[in-house]
């Protein structure tokens, strides 16, 4: 899969966060490292859910745009 990803450059590196899961960030002193950073937490993540979301029922919900 592939996620959108925002980098943001500080005075100390590089922020990184995936606007589509919320919470997900990760920071590196290089952008190549922030990018290694945020594979990792990214992963974690989606394993946290999946251990969240055993047992519950899923459902689509379809909105409509003005």
């Amino acid at each position: 899969m592939e996620y959108l990803t925002v980098i943001h450059k500080t005075k100390y590196g590089y922020d990184i966060r995936v606007p589509a899961l919320p919470g997900c960030h990760s920071q590196g002193s290089t952008e190549k490292e922030a990018l290694s950073n945020i594979q990792d937490a990214i992963l974690t993540y989606l394993e946290m859910e999946k251990e969240e979301l055993k047992g519950a029922e899923l459902r689509e919900v379809k909105v409509a745009l003005a």
